[in-house]
């Protein structure tokens, strides 16, 4: 569903003045239901454009956008397929994959057509020069660059800058001027700038809105045959899923087939990144052992050094990352003691979290102070909790928000403490 549909919406709602209970009575639909369906995560039908027409007396406004929106099914296989979608996005439609497809299942549909499409055009990383048109190296400079602006600020603006970013280089790639190798090239640029709305989304909780964008990150990535790039993009469309209840082993298929195409290709870096990341899709399924396993494979990977075919996009990946993962699958895992031991390896392995990335340092900081609690140490929980809260200050992150009001949430029956009280007193 087209972003600006859904945010003029919004914004004839807002202008109305009616309150959110008000509004959902009067078209007929639950409040929740309808907060989804601004959000993204829910899709804008026919019924529900013609409730807000009916309440805001918008005289068919929106029931017309949405049939001048009306969402494209296109399949994997036909030709000029990507292009499509990419261009639907970036026009603002969203593809519907015969719609109302659970998150889980369409990413593991997205993934099966993916295992099929770069199996017929696996690239030979030889074949494409890193030199070309300034444009190309441009838009990577600022895909590289909105890396570190996701790191350090957040995702809120990142969404639409890599938008801008991925219609930028749809452009390049319909004006018919490149070809060959920067053809291909270009293909990979648009995954990972997909790859990047779509996490970005994921980030701000709209859900809906990332399941399309990872979609057309891994169509991309198999247009152009860069598998590592779709196996990256895998390991973020699993994040997704195995932080939506009851899709944990969702996750760990998703992660086994990215890790199952890159296999010969990958390097001990990017092995290190998707073990981790299994690891902590199993730990969220309660496999212990399996999820214990994983992290031995990590660390094993770390041990063997950098590379220098290392991909860009692993910048993030070393020992303090690995054992910060470690400590949220402890903790999922109900071994507080371990998660602390994990923790504080993290930052004894230089772990960048204040400086570099405080949106993750912020959850797993908050993560930090709910083992203590367990561990019933209120004095270094409520002292971690404001250590989360000053890293999640400067930073426009919804996720990382989730799981420091988590966190409040658990300390709340402690009151009685000073230290506790206070912190909560202080928002």
């Amino acid at each position: 569903m087209p972003d600006q549909l859904r945010n003029d919406m919004r914004e004839a709602r807002r202008a109305s003045g009616m309150a959110w209970a008000d509004f959902a009575r009067a078209s007929g639909f639950g409040m929740a239901y309808m907060r989804n369906v601004e959000n993204g995560n829910r899709r804008v039908t026919d019924s529900v454009a013609a409730a807000y027409d009916r309440v805001l007396d918008t005289g068919g406004a929106f029931a017309a956008a949405l049939a001048d929106a009306a969402p494209v099914d296109v399949p994997w296989n036909q030709a000029g397929a990507t292009l499509a979608v990419l261009t639907n996005l970036v026009d603002g439609r969203r593809v519907d994959r015969r719609g109302f497809l659970a998150v889980g299942a369409a990413l593991s549909a997205s993934a099966n057509n993916w295992i099929t499409a770069i199996r017929r055009a696996l690239l030979d990383p030889r074949a494409t020069p890193v030199d070309g048109p300034a444009l190309l190296a441009g838009l990577e400079g600022r895909l590289d660059h909105l890396r570190r602006v996701d790191d350090e600020l957040g995702s809120g603006e990142v969404y639409t800058a890599a938008r801008s970013d991925l219609a930028l280089t749809v452009a390049a790639i319909k004006s018919g001027r490149y070809k060959g190798s920067h053809l291909v090239r270009l293909f990979a640029i648009a995954a990972e700038a997909a790859r990047q709305v779509a996490w970005s989304a994921f980030d701000q909780d709209r859900f809906g809105v990332a399941q399309n964008y990872f979609d057309a990150s891994l169509r991309a990535s198999a247009e152009c045959g860069d598998v590592l790039a779709g196996a990256y993009t895998l390991s973020f469309a699993a994040i997704q899923c195995y932080s939506t209840p009851n899709l944990a082993n969702r996750a760990v298929d998703l992660l086994d087939a990215a890790r199952t195409q890159a296999r010969g290709r990958s390097t001990p870096r990017m092995e290190a990144m998707l073990a981790a990341r299994t690891a902590r899709a199993l730990s969220k399924a309660g496999a212990k052992e399996q999820a214990k396993h994983q992290l031995h494979l990590a660390r094993a990977a770390l041990d063997k050094g950098k590379r220098e075919d290392d991909p860009n996009f692993l910048y993030w990946v070393d020992y303090g990352e690995i054992e910060m993962i470690a400590g949220s699958s402890a903790l999922e895992l109900g071994d507080p003691a371990e998660a602390l031991r994990c923790f504080d390896a993290g930052m004894k392995a230089s772990y960048p979290g204040d400086e570099e990335f405080p949106r993750s340092h912020a959850i797993y900081l908050a993560r930090t102070a709910e083992a203590h609690l367990k561990m019933h140490d209120l004095d270094a929980a409520v002292a971690t909790g404001r250590h989360a809260a000053a890293c999640l200050g400067s930073v426009d992150s919804a996720r990382s928000a989730t799981q420091l009001r988590g966190l409040r949430e658990k300390l709340a029956p402690h009151t009685a403490h000073a230290g506790v009280r206070a912190f909560l007193e202080a928002g």
